[in-house]
């Protein structure tokens, strides 16, 4: 028999306990350690298998409860818990410390996933961990956040392997009030948020809420009564569906994302939010509902709204390939806005233009983005350069650095992925927001302290113990689910050793990514793990999306290559990856192996986890680690750059991992002294926890958020929205004149002179005269800028020098002409053959950057 519907009763707490429930249902007890030791104290081996405070209080017996609502000592430390989170959630921290004017009361942060803990299988991979490692270090810092995006009755999919390895896909049903959360309610009736569908009907959602610290995260979720049954399932699965499945989710993400903060903030007395953070473009679509709320407020014309939405709007964009971006037909889209009810006011053709690309059929998502932000960024300072190219048609007559898309590289957050046996070794002492804590300071690094190499290294060899015992119990599980025998499972005792060099590979499978490579050569990936002398073992997981049959083929090499009797003690496939299993690979691989097809990986955070822990990075320079290897904190794999024919580029790409790994990495991994510790080994271990440490912590990306992104956006929607949205309308009124006079801006003539007898060299002056027709234009609403660089066989200019020119003379009204003449004193910046020119650009202070309005005129 099955149920027809699901519903949990929670369980009866003595009052002495009642704090228990407070402590289960606030997700700061998944990085903070003494929370998750009192839950593990009132029955060690339940916590084990469960991992989760509020299954614990379902699953304990009420004697046990009660056994505990009478134990002093136990009561005693759950008070202590209780007051240590009220403190936390209540006390000034970093953002409270340093706030200065402007700053904004309250950040909203959409993403389509959230990936807090596996208690929470709301997530799917890097894109989920990476927003649930956002929030949890906006609330370590302080950072008054909101988080928001949809609740997925079946979350992400379960990954199993058939016999002959191919991956089977399936969806457990999620009960969402057996979840931390709670809803949202209205004088004890929930909440329900709206959006207008075609045909006169709505979408409605209720808002689940997890508290994630101090962080409040809304969840939108369609499973209601009140809608049709398709629209029920509009939040089924994260990622399924096709067009119109996705467009629907995406439109509730971001309209019906933006009405359930303000319906939360109402009723909870939470600082509205001036900034909105959209992770990726799928929320995209809040920004046309904040310019619904501006028009219907204020009466602004739509292109009025458009500046004061942009001030406050933030854009990261993760993906290096135009292929990973969202993209709907346009008739689609027409579908969901023609009827002008989802978003009243706004013109159709206006949104419509907002997400125009080449392709007049299609409507780009991550073009809307960039369009309704003032303020954009990649995830990595090579993702930040690949995406300035990928997007600079937007931004016709500059230079691709010049793209104004800046980069904040990702981090991750310290407490939830560092073992707490190392943190424990390290500075176990200090206070929370010391060293690696929450409060990360990059000055208080925790350092030996009178650690030796030989203590490090036996706690390695333990982590690597404990990873060697997961493996062994995943594999196994593995075995019996693909339909073996237990009796013909005892070779799974002998697989992996904890004195072995071990490798890690785990991450989602898309072809870049390219989780064959190490197949590349199956007889020398033989060699190199059965080495008598220097074996090796690799660890592999990852899950394909279930409509990639190209992915779910690489999964079948590698199980097929696996299950080889004599290969499956030294490699393994484990199924299911999930953030459970990160952890034990994060903390027990010796070496985290990377290799994308460079530039293809935008950050990715794994080998950041794995550094912290003390891991070293093989790895492609690309995403975090081109900007973060240094040559002494791991190894990079040589790319096959210009090879155009990519399986010979992966076969020398190959061939080059081979011989990192049987003629560096593993000779110095077995290479011990007379204790038996290698001791070049863990000179780069400390060395990667001395350098990497600072620059890979999630606290140390939402500090350069804040500073570079939240409090410059909410200054400048301030300053869009006094006296009545002024602001925002001189911005308008200065885009009209722009876009009327532009194309009769011109510079007439320019002028370079030298000093009689004046010999150039490198840091030489010379002055740049340039007469310039405004077109009626004011000097203060244009910047001429004179610019110098490097020129070869052709006249463009290489790493260019741009001085701003000063006003030298304006011509009278009634005199003859109509040029401006500005001028500047040039220092020369380079030895050799250098070229100048002479451009105009629009200026305003409104404006972020000069590039934003994607005007130029160039001598």
């Amino acid at each position: 028999m099955r149920a027809i519907r699901r519903f949990t009763v929670r369980a009866s707490l003595p009052p002495s306990l009642a704090g228990l429930r407070e402590l289960a249902t606030n997700l700061r007890w998944t990085w903070h350690p003494p929370t998750r030791d009192l839950f593990a104290s009132m029955d060690d081996e339940l916590f084990r298998r469960v991992r989760d405070p509020l299954r614990m209080l379902l699953a304990v017996p009420q004697a046990r409860l009660a056994e505990l609502a009478a134990d002093e000592d136990f009561l005693s430390r759950a008070r202590a818990a209780t007051d240590d989170l009220r403190h936390y959630l209540t006390e000034d921290r970093w953002y409270q410390r340093q706030r200065g004017p402007g700053a904004p009361s309250a950040v909203a942060y959409f993403c389509m996933e959230f990936g807090v803990h596996e208690a929470l299988p709301n997530y799917s991979g890097g894109l989920g961990v990476l927003a649930g490692d956002h929030l949890k270090a906006a609330s370590d810092l302080g950072v008054p956040m909101i988080g928001v995006g949809p609740l997925y009755r079946s979350g992400y999919f379960r990954q199993a392997l058939s016999l002959d390895g191919w991956q089977i896909e399936h969806y457990p049903v999620i009960d969402p009030s057996a979840l931390p959360l709670r809803l949202l309610t209205d004088a004890g009736e929930p909440v329900l948020v709206h959006v207008a569908m075609p045909g006169g009907r709505d979408l409605y959602a209720q808002v689940w809420q997890a508290k994630v610290g101090r962080v409040p995260l809304l969840l939108l979720d369609t499973d209601v009564e009140v809608n049709d049954e398709d629209l029920r399932r509009v939040t089924d699965r994260l990622y399924g569906g096709d067009a119109d499945h996705r467009i629907r989710q995406e439109i509730l993400a971001g309209i019906g994302g933006m009405r359930a903060v303000r319906r939360y903030c109402e009723l909870t007395g939470h600082p509205q939010p001036e900034v909105f953070h959209t992770n990726e473009g799928h929320a995209g679509f809040l920004g046309l509902e904040r310019a619904r709320e501006i028009i219907e407020e204020r009466a602004l014309e739509f292109d009025e709204a458009l500046s004061a939405v942009r001030a406050g709007t933030v854009f990261t964009t993760h993906t290096p390939v135009a292929a990973g971006i969202d993209r709907f037909p346009v008739d689609l889209v027409q579908h969901y806005f023609g009827d002008g009810r989802l978003v009243p006011g706004l013109p159709t053709r206006r949104i419509l233009a907002l997400g125009a690309e080449d392709n007049p059929g299609m409507f780009n998502m991550a073009h809307m983005g960039l369009r309704l932000a003032q303020r954009a960024n990649g995830v990595s300072a090579l993702h930040g350069r690949v995406t300035r190219r990928m997007f600079g048609r937007l931004w016709p007559g500059f230079d691709s650095d010049e793209v104004p898309i800046t980069s904040v590289t990702n981090g991750v957050h310290g407490p939830t992925w560092v073992a707490r046996e190392l943190t424990a070794l390290l500075g176990g002492k200090q206070r929370e927001e010391d060293g690696w804590g929450p409060d990360f300071d990059p000055a208080h690094l925790p350092s030996r302290q009178g650690v030796s190499d030989e203590e490090l290294w036996a706690l390695r060899r333990d982590l690597r113990q404990k990873l060697v015992a997961e493996v062994r119990r995943r594999v196994r599980d593995s075995w019996l689910q693909r339909g073996a025998s237990a009796l013909e499972l005892g070779w799974v005792n002998s697989v992996f050793d904890p004195d072995v060099l071990t490798v890690g590979f785990a991450r989602r499978v898309p072809t870049y990514k390219r989780l064959t490579l190490m197949l590349r050569d199956p007889e020398r990936l033989r060699e190199l793990l059965l080495d008598e002398e220097r074996p090796i073992q690799v660890v592999v997981a990852g899950k394909s999306h279930p409509a990639d049959e190209g992915g779910k083929q690489l999964i079948q090499q590698i199980v097929r290559f696996a299950d080889d009797p004599e290969i499956r003690r030294r490699l393994v496939f484990l199924p299911d990856y999930d953030m459970s299993m990160a952890r034990y690979l994060y903390r027990g691989c010796d070496v985290w192996l990377n290799n994308p097809t460079r530039p293809l990986e935008a950050c990715g955070t794994s080998g950041m986890k794995s550094a912290l822990n003390g891991g070293l990075n093989l790895s492609i320079r690309d995403g975090w680690w081109d900007e973060c290897y240094d040559g002494s904190n791991g190894w990079a794999i040589p790319t096959a750059d210009g090879i155009r024919d990519p399986l010979r580029r992966d076969e020398l790409e190959a061939a080059a991992l081979y011989d990192l790994l049987g003629q560096q990495v593993a000779p110095l991994f077995y290479k011990r002294d007379g204790n038996g510790v290698p001791k070049g080994w863990m000179s780069m271990v400390w060395h990667t926890l001395d350098t990497l440490g600072p620059r890979v912590q999630a606290s140390r990306m939402v500090r350069e958020y804040v500073e570079s992104c939240y409090q410059p956006a909410a200054v400048a929607v301030a300053a869009a929205a006094r006296d009545g949205y002024e602001g925002a309308k001189s911005l308008n009124r200065y885009r009209t004149r722009i876009d009327t006079v532009w194309n009769r801006v011109k510079v007439v003539d320019t002028e370079l002179t030298v000093e009689p007898n004046e010999t150039l060299e490198v840091g030489s002056e010379v002055r740049v005269r340039a007469r310039v027709d405004l077109a009626g234009l004011a000097p203060s609403e244009v910047e001429v800028q004179a610019v110098v660089g490097r020129v070869g066989d052709t006249d463009d200019l290489h790493e260019p020098v741009a001085v701003p020119m000063a006003v030298r003379s304006v011509p009278e009204p009634d005199g003859p002409g109509v040029f401006t003449e500005f001028s500047a004193l040039l220092r020369l910046p380079h030895a050799g053959s250098l070229g100048y020119t002479v451009r105009v650009l629009p200026h305003h202070p409104m404006l972020a950057s000069p590039a934003e309005l994607a005007r130029v005129v160039h001598a």
